[in-house]
């Protein structure tokens, strides 16, 4: 692989790399360590690119691949003994939600966050990639593996639950007794 393919791809996607990671775990340094090893897998992969897709839903499918495979170590380490992880229907937990993070967010984003963590992955991986990522549903679709109809069905599901996790976030907000 070219040195200067390389520094355009990271260039031009390292920052939405970056923040997809960052908004799966939580955690500066794992983003950071996440997104590190996204670039070894392009450095070791590009090769085999192929260009069905475009290189963003490539890199994206391979920041994706790394975010599992980073949640299915962590789950061996936390169980101290192997269970597979169900992308389907297992939660994406942060490993420690860093509290300083939190305070710089506005109090609406910190809400759709903590939300966000009762979703089941897929939903969770979903609202990252179309709303906060700006990813089209074909991209998402193509970095996910699934159908463009999975990819808004799972999307409209997202909506729904994080509109009554919101609903009852504010429930117990108003009424803290």
């Amino acid at each position: 692989m070219q040195q200067s393919i390389f520094h355009r791809l990271y260039d031009t996607y390292h920052q939405d790399v970056f923040n997809f990671l960052f908004y799966l775990v939580k955690d500066r340094t794992t983003a950071e360590d996440l997104a590190h090893e996204v670039y070894v897998r392009v450095l070791k992969s590009y090769d085999r690119f192929e260009g069905k897709s475009s290189e963003k839903t490539w890199l994206f499918s391979i920041a994706k691949n790394v975010a599992i495979d980073y949640f299915r170590k962590k789950q061996v380490r936390d169980k101290h003994a192997f269970t597979a992880f169900d992308w389907e229907t297992e939660q994406l937990v942060s490993p420690i939600p860093s509290p300083e993070q939190f305070t710089e967010l506005n109090d609406q984003l910190h809400q759709l966050l903590v939300a966000l963590e009762e979703c089941s992955g897929d939903q969770k991986m979903v609202i990252i990639m179309r709303f906060i990522q700006e990813l089209s549903i074909q991209e998402t679709a193509e970095i996910l593996g699934w159908t463009p109809g999975k990819v808004k069905t799972t999307q409209h599901r997202a909506l729904k639950n994080l509109r009554l996790l919101l609903e009852a976030q504010e429930g117990r907000e108003a009424n803290p007794l």
